[in-house]
């Protein structure tokens, strides 16, 4: 039985306006050299990087300069060859200020990379190794450290790893661009990525909206049988975690549960490149892969950028913004988030960095809920969203988790669907947050 298959799907989602042709056929540009990078200690989940550098120490592209501090974190190098100018509270792209290196370009950079690894011959622990040295961390969005998904506990049976090359998001054209222009590259990495797992099955979801890459990627993998291609219906949220899941192998993961419950590891496109960079150039994760895209900028582009760079410097360099633009978002449109400070810095894990114009934000009055159940029809999860809403708005905590406020994995769909114009997901955020701090507490008193 071949398990290459065509437009597979889930229940629910949506299906917004894509704009994917403002940048889709724009090859990755390598932004200039930045004059001052800004790097927060916390570009990852986990806890903070630990700083090993101090105000007016000289730094080298690629040079530590923070340290994991615990099993969920990872290592920062530094960008641009400098001096450290402050090491203190700055804006960032998550909208709360965080502790970060300050470093000011000087002198001619110097590169201090590891050593190129053979990709043939190099060990599991060693690719582990490499990975976590290069501190990579996962591009899907909660930029969990990648080398500890590359550990998962002995007792999980990792039966096959899947890319997600889904790309759902409207706007961003990032790994699209990665996937066409990087091929082999991917292959390799992937490849890597397994044989750190000890997986010898590879899966690359990718929507249909994606002819090209569909076909470069077939050919690609006519010569590798372990690796296969699963061409996924266009709908948002496809690249869920969960929804490629079931769609790719048809399993579930239960509520609580986490993919290699079920016996699978997932990784981003442009994570699978990190690998392939780290291991065959020995290059750390000093650069970030971003679509800059909306009818509010004036020339849209795919960039590699330094990590640091701040939204501005970027903006600028795509020749500023237009007379009608009226918000800046980091990440894509659903999930991203909104941006008041365009002195935060771009981070490791910055997809994307949207310009929209009026037409393109919803501006639309809330109502009273209609009770129409068109949240609930749209939900991938097949949860009730207008009633986790009402719990979380009214402060009913016990009832919006007994109702799975954390099982929620905040895609807004619902807020995309409703007809009211209730601002569903961000009530939904506030619940599940307070749910999961009073279940923390607990934790700690017992």
């Amino acid at each position: 039985m071949s398990f290459f298959s065509i437009n597979k799907s889930f229940k629910g989602g949506v299906h917004p306006d894509e704009h994917k042709d403002l940048t889709e056929n724009s090859a990755f540009e390598l932004m200039p050299y930045p004059t001052e990078v800004v790097l927060p200690l916390s570009q990852h989940i986990g806890k903070p990087s630990k700083v090993l550098v101090k105000k007016r120490d000289l730094v080298k592209s690629g040079q530590v300069i923070a340290e994991p501090d615990g099993f969920i974190s990872s290592i920062i190098h530094s960008p641009i060859t400098g001096k450290i100018k402050d090491i203190g509270k700055t804006a960032s792209v998550g909208g709360r200020p965080q502790e970060a290196v300050t470093i000011v370009a000087e002198g001619e950079d110097e590169v201090v990379f590891m050593e190129p690894l053979d990709a043939d011959s190099i060990t599991a622990e060693l690719i582990i190794e490499r990975v976590k040295e290069a501190g990579i961390v996962g591009q899907g969005g909660a930029a969990f450290p990648t080398y500890v998904k590359l550990m998962p506990p002995k007792d999980k049976n990792i039966e096959c790893i899947i890319i997600n090359g889904a790309e759902c998001e409207p706007y961003l054209t990032r790994d699209y661009r990665y996937m066409v222009e990087r091929t082999q590259d991917l292959i390799i990495g992937i490849k890597l990525i397994m044989r750190a797992l000890g997986v010898k099955r590879g899966i690359i979801g990718i929507e249909d909206n994606k002819p090209e890459a569909i076909k470069m990627l077939k050919e690609a993998t006519s010569h590798h049988s372990e690796i296969k291609v699963e061409v996924l219906k266009t709908k948002y949220p496809q690249g869920a975690e969960k929804m490629l899941i079931k769609v790719a192998v048809n399993k579930e993961v239960p509520p609580g549960k986490l993919p290699l419950d079920v016996g699978v590891v997932i990784q981003n496109i442009r994570t699978a490149i990190s690998v392939f960079d780290a291991v065959v150039k020995g290059e750390p994760q000093i650069t970030a892969a971003l679509t800059v895209s909306g009818f509010g900028i004036k020339t849209p582009k795919n960039l590699i950028v330094r990590v640091g760079t701040t939204i501005q410097q970027v903006l600028d360099y795509c020749g500023g913004t237009n007379e009608d633009a009226r918000k800046v978002i980091v990440g894509g449109p659903m999930m991203g988030v909104a941006q008041y400070d365009m002195s935060a810095p771009v981070q490791k894990a910055t997809s994307g960095l949207l310009v929209l114009t009026e037409p393109e934000m919803k501006h639309s009055q809330e109502t009273n809920c209609l009770r129409c159940g068109a949240c609930v029809d749209v939900c991938a999860l097949n949860l009730i969203p207008k009633d986790l809403a009402k719990f979380s708005k009214a402060g009913k905590w016990d009832e919006a988790e007994a109702l799975g406020v954390t099982v929620c994995m905040e895609c807004g769909t619902c807020s995309y669907n409703c007809p009211a114009n209730i601002p569903l997901v961000q009530w939904i955020r506030l619940g599940k947050q307070r749910v999961i701090n009073i279940q923390r507490s607990k934790q700690n008193v017992s």
